[in-house]
């Protein structure tokens, strides 16, 4: 190392001395040698990464869930080096999750905290899979799955209901049934949402099934409950490993619920398939961020869209599993005998992937029988993007669309991109991008979808999947839902005032709200007030 470092000094004072031809030739020579130091250095330090989230799958000292530093090599590695299924069992068993018991990602009982995730969902396999596996990975267990639409068909059911960990509920007219009589359907604090047909119908269904969700959890030995969408994940930063076991492990016993402020995905192309691997640029929640920062910069942030987000931006909360807990709505949690108390995560954020592809324009107004029109969408809508994105999706060409959402939904100028990622509005985040690039470049999904196969054979049974991914559910025999939005007369006498055992309130439910909004310097009511 002392002779190196003397050779490079004794080539500098040589090149300040000599003629330019003797200088370029001792420049010539002294590149190598400095990139040869630089190299050393850098395999001396570990590396030279900075990303912290990176370093974690390298250092020793924060192994990433049982991973050291050897396998990351071919992390990234195509798939066609490891066809065979046999090796990829082993290989990723003792290696890559080794609290996983196999391919079926079988979660050691013994680990703390028990984490699950409720959701409700009509989304594809192709969607749902990544989405649980990748929170599997990160510490989840359980989940509790209420599906229908394409959830709910055969194909994809059978492969949901084959992991260990999910359980599948399905929306039927007996499922209905039970949720008229549950507690909170005939409490007040939830009715302002009833017989509104589109979002607020999907808020009521959310918070229905929530409710039987903490008596699962409950009856299952669960320690928190989260309740997510399948275009959200949890990005546990700030804890020692990138988990979300450990990171609700350093809770402390007092806390009774934990909120994550969301970040939403920012997409740099119009092109999107798959979100969860082709988006890594997120805006960060108004919780992370200075005042200054947030509303300096809010022009520049909203590029003429209603708000700060597209979506809402009052985060998703997970709640210690206790007695008299109940939904808040589909954001957060309470209890009937106490006010909980709760933290908010400074590094810890909920990914939201709203908008991300070009056709979640039209798959909105799809699934939602509404009259286009400014009036007419402040009934199905809550948010102002929402509405917008609507109105355009149901009255505009499919030319007319595109250019839209390049306007509104895409981020295409460079300048100003790189100005909010320096000022920390945008950030880059691609530790959930290079798991779920790996579970898939390990085959660890095709497996699991080859393994849900009884008597079809595997091709024909693929072809299934691909067939329910593409339909729009119409083979699943799916109930109106009489509560929410039909017969509005015969369960009204039904709901009773919320009543509490020596205390007695009126609590508002939280819906989905938007960030907060400024009007010549003035700052709105919001959430975060």
């Amino acid at each position: 190392m002392a002779s190196l470092y003397s050779s490079i000094q004794s080539l500098s004072f040589a090149v300040k001395h000599h003629s330019f031809p003797t200088k370029l030739l001792l420049l010539l020579v002294l590149l190598p040698l400095s990139l040869a130091l630089f190299a050393f250095l850098l395999q001396w330090h570990g590396g030279g990464i900075d990303d912290p989230i990176f370093k974690k799958f390298l250092d020793e000292s924060f192994k990433f869930l049982g991973i050291d530093s050897s396998p990351l090599a071919t992390f990234g590695h195509s798939s066609s080096h490891s066809s065979d299924c046999s090796m990829l069992m082993g290989h990723i068993n003792m290696t890559i999750f080794p609290h996983y018991q196999d391919l079926k990602f079988k979660f050691e009982p013994d680990r703390k905290p028990k984490i699950c995730v409720t959701t409700s969902t009509s989304a594809s396999l192709e969607q749902i899979l990544p989405w649980m596996l990748y929170h599997k990975v990160i510490g989840v267990s359980t989940f509790f799955l209420f599906v229908e639409g394409k959830a709910a068909t055969l194909a994809i059911s059978k492969v949901l209901e084959s992991i260990p960990g999910v359980r599948v509920i399905y929306r039927t007219k007996e499922l209905e049934e039970q949720q008229a009589k549950s507690r909170i359907w005939n409490e007040t604090w939830l009715s302002s949402f009833f017989y509104k047909p589109c979002n607020y119908e999907l808020f009521v269904k959310q918070s229905l099934n929530m409710e039987m969700a903490i008596v699962m959890a409950r009856d299952a030995g669960m320690d928190w409950i989260l309740h997510l969408d399948t275009d959200e994940l949890i990005h546990p930063a700030g804890a020692r490993e990138y988990s979300l076991r450990q990171l609700m492990l350093d809770v402390p016993e007092n806390i009774d619920m934990v909120v994550f402020p969301n970040y939403e995905s920012s997409v740099e192309r119009d092109d999107i398939k798959e979100p969860f691997t082709e988006v890594s640029m997120f805006k960060k929640n108004y919780d992370h961020l200075t005042k200054d920062t947030y509303f300096d910069m809010y022009k520049d942030s909203t590029r003429g869209n209603p708000n700060y987000f597209l979506t809402y931006g009052n985060g998703k909360a997970a709640a210690r599993v206790q007695d008299h807990l109940r939904p808040n709505g589909a954001h957060r949690w309470s209890n009937y005998m106490k006010t909980p108390s709760e933290i908010k995560l400074e590094e810890a954020a909920v990914l939201h992937y709203t908008y991300a592809k070009f056709s979640d324009l039209t798959s909105r107004r799809d699934r939602c029988d509404c009259k286009p029109t400014k009036e007419d969408v402040k009934q199905c809508f809550m948010l102002e993007f929402d509405r917008a994105a609507f109105i355009i999706a149901s009255t505009a060409t499919n030319e007319g669309m595109l250019n839209w959402y390049r306007e509104h939904v895409v981020w295409g100028d460079e300048t100003l991109k790189m100005k909010l990622l320096k000022k920390g509005i945008l950030t880059r985040i691609h530790a959930p991008k290079t798991i779920i690039q790996g579970l898939t470049e390990f085959g660890v999904f095709r497996h699991i979808i080859a393994s849900a196969q009884e008597s079809h054979s595997k091709d024909k049974f693929l072809v299934s999947i691909e067939s329910s991914n593409s339909s729009t559910g119409t083979d699943f025999v799916r109930y109106q839902s009489r509560k929410i939005g039909k017969d509005k007369k015969s369960h009204t006498k039904a709901r009773k005032s919320l009543e509490v055992t020596n205390s007695t309130f009126q609590e508002i439910v939280v819906p989905p709200l938007s960030p907060p909004i400024t009007d010549e310097n003035r700052l709105f009511p919001s959430v975060y007030d």
